[in-house]
């Protein structure tokens, strides 16, 4: 029986990006697409760069919202790595504590899913810091689609989790009009 968390997020509308993570035995596997969109109707760029290395290139951390603001939280989230030495959580639990408490950074419109070998986070600006039961989280508007996709493979398949994060997010591409096929996918293991 899987039991469901729903956070939300009702007062940001994440459209304009994917990101997956995908945990296996050997370590976790993090995909974003590359587009950026102003409004509904018009794409800015193609090859935007969604997911990054932090802290020793042991952390990954990917973002859906808007750009400024995941920029915002990616430095914040980059000075709570340094100050707990690449501790995942108490740096994921730190920055939450900040997003939802510090005047400026709960307007900040984003989401983040960061992760080291062995887990997977979702990080909200009302305090959210969440670990799916099994270590998979697409988050955006084509996160459903990608997320989805890659359970069945994880379930279905012998596949890379590297394999199942690109295969999910081409099926998320093929969905989502605010989801293109020009991917950035990290590893860490």
């Amino acid at each position: 029986m899987s039991t469901y968390l729903e956070v939300d997020v009702s007062q940001n509308d994440f459209h304009g990006t994917t990101i997956l993570a995908v945990k296996t035995p050997t370590g976790v596997a993090m995909a974003g697409d590359g587009q950026v969109t102003m409004g509904q109707a018009v794409v800015l760029k193609h090859k935007a760069l969604k997911v990054r290395r932090m802290y020793k290139d042991r952390i990954l951390a990917g973002f859906a919202g808007a750009t400024a603001d995941a920029f915002t939280l990616f430095e914040r989230f980059e000075s709570k790595l340094e100050a707990f030495s690449g501790n995942l959580l108490r740096a994921s639990v730190e920055l939450a504590k900040d997003w939802r408490t510090d005047k400026y950074l709960r307007r900040l419109e984003a989401l983040l899913v960061v992760a080291d070998k062995s887990t997977v986070l979702v990080l909200t600006g009302t305090g959210d810091v969440i670990e799916p039961d099994d270590g998979i989280v697409g988050i955006g508007s084509g996160g459903p689609y990608a997320q989805a996709a890659a359970k069945a493979l994880v379930e279905h398949t012998q596949m890379s989790g590297r394999d199942i994060a690109e295969k999910s997010m081409l099926i998320a591409a093929q969905m989502c009009v605010y989801t293109n096929d020009q991917f950035t996918i990290e590893e860490v293991a």
